[in-house]
């Protein structure tokens, strides 16, 4: 099967899973859903708030590592592969251009550009530019669902678009972009534009994955200064098998040569291995143009795919991920926070001494709750919390609550100073004690001894 295939096959996939995931709920949760709204996080089925974001820089560590990781082993595999600027482009030229409207002859070649003297390959490319422009608003609205639930996306866009005029604006800039991007800037985004380009280098080494031209097989094409020195088949010596046919050039969608060696504009998507191979197939030939390393093609060791830098790509991977698991394990289903009071202690009748705080609770469950306070620890049983026997909260609301720890037991023998003490609180739901629980330490001052 050719490459190209096995690729539409990966987009096919790939597609279904973008277009998916944003769909797919977990006890009321997202899969992963970056909520500026809600400012919540969603991953896997679980909703972290505004104060649990800590987890966002484990993610983006996974996902900048894993796709160094990949091209460590494959090349840029991922902008081939997975890239959607790869997939839209595959979409728009071979799809719509070649197969639906025939404005291109065919898909193995990529160089030439329709003739648009002809008016009417001018209307056949105002009607691609239309079916591309529906296909880039759902796109569009795809990237956005990912931060904007679906449901909540849809109840916007239908009953009051007027009224999320930001969300209405990005989704028809974004969609305006990849019309721009696909249509006009083609692949000199993959160029110029991406970044990704300029870092491959540092991450390649002898025994990366990539298309790559054997000149002991094929014959030397171009020269040190990557100027061209063959130019038709009478140029090659009889046991060089290049039979300069341009195939391997034509089909590429970044308009290079493979012949010349490693390129930075190369995006691993092996068009050119299809290519040749089926030349030299038909002479009886193996291809001349290789998905393997610089290792194996010019000093012909085996190319090893584990090696001391994947396995440190392994590592890193590995620690993040145990790091992720970790940290989301300390989800907290209720939000509380503490300030303490301008005064810093009273003494009243007895020679209570009472410390003032002000609390906000909020309730992230979509269930309601009735939630309690106790001292715990050290302290129990001899500071009070006064002002507060229970709250219930709504799924999703927030109360103020100012209470009162007091105290009438002498904690701190100090005629010197007051005595910061650090007391721990417990708060949590009634109906879920062992789920939706919280600790917190509250610095309460206990006066000098006189």
């Amino acid at each position: 099967m050719e490459f190209r295939i096995k690729r539409y096959y990966g987009y096919v996939i790939a597609s279904i899973i973008s277009l998916s995931l944003p769909f797919i709920t977990i006890g009321g949760n997202h899969i992963f859903l970056l909520s500026f709204d809600k400012k919540q996080l969603h991953l896997m089925g679980t909703a972290f708030d505004m104060q649990e974001l800590y987890l966002m820089p484990f993610i983006l560590m996974l996902l900048f590592i894993g796709i160094f990781a990949v091209t460590a082993i494959g090349g840029r595999a991922f902008c081939a592969w997975a890239c959607p600027q790869t997939i839209f482009r595959v979409i728009y030229r071979d799809l719509i251009e070649t197969k639906l409207l025939g404005l291109r002859k065919r898909i193995s070649n990529k160089q030439r550009e329709p003739d648009y003297s002809k008016k009417e390959n001018i209307l056949k490319r105002v009607v691609a530019i239309l079916i591309w422009s529906v296909l880039a608003l759902i796109a569009s609205a795809n990237l956005l669902w990912f931060f904007v639930p679906p449901e909540q996306f849809f109840d916007w866009m239908i009953n009051n678009p007027m009224e999320h005029t930001i969300t209405l604006g990005m989704l028809l800039g974004t969609a305006a972009f990849l019309i721009y991007d696909v249509v006009f800037l083609k692949e000199d985004f993959c160029v110029y534009v991406c970044p990704y380009s300029r870092v491959q280098s540092v991450l390649y080494d002898e025994d990366t994955l990539q298309a790559i031209y054997d000149p002991k097989q094929g014959g030397k094409i171009y020269d040190d200064n990557h100027e061209k020195i063959v130019f038709k088949k009478k140029d090659l010596a009889e046991d060089e098998d290049c039979v300069a046919c341009q195939q391997c050039v034509t089909v590429c969608p970044t308009h290079i040569d493979i012949r010349k060696g490693t390129q930075l504009e190369c995006i691993n998507c092996l068009e050119c291995v299809d290519a040749c191979t089926k030349v030299q197939g038909k002479l009886g030939r193996e291809t001349l143009i290789h998905w393997s390393s610089t290792s194996e093609i010019y000093r012909g060791n085996k190319t090893q795919l584990f090696r001391k830098k994947t396995y440190m790509y392994l590592a890193a991977i590995a620690a993040i991920f145990v790091m992720l698991v970790i940290m989301g394990g300390k989800k907290e289903y209720m939000l509380l926070n503490i300030n303490r009071g301008t005064e810093l202690y009273k003494i009243k009748d007895n020679n209570r001494v009472i410390n003032n705080y002000s609390l906000l609770f909020q309730n992230t469950e979509p269930n309601k709750h009735t939630y309690k306070l106790e001292v715990v620890g050290e302290y129990a049983g001899k500071v009070d919390i006064k002002r507060f026997t229970s709250l219930t909260l709504s799924a999703g609301k927030k109360a103020k609550k100012v209470i009162r720890l007091s105290t009438s037991e002498r904690l701190v023998d100090d005629a010197t100073k007051d005595t910061p003490l650090t007391v721990m609180v417990k708060a949590y739901a009634i109906d879920e004690p062992e789920r939706v629980v919280i600790y917190r330490k509250m610095i309460f001052f206990y006066p000098r001894s006189d």
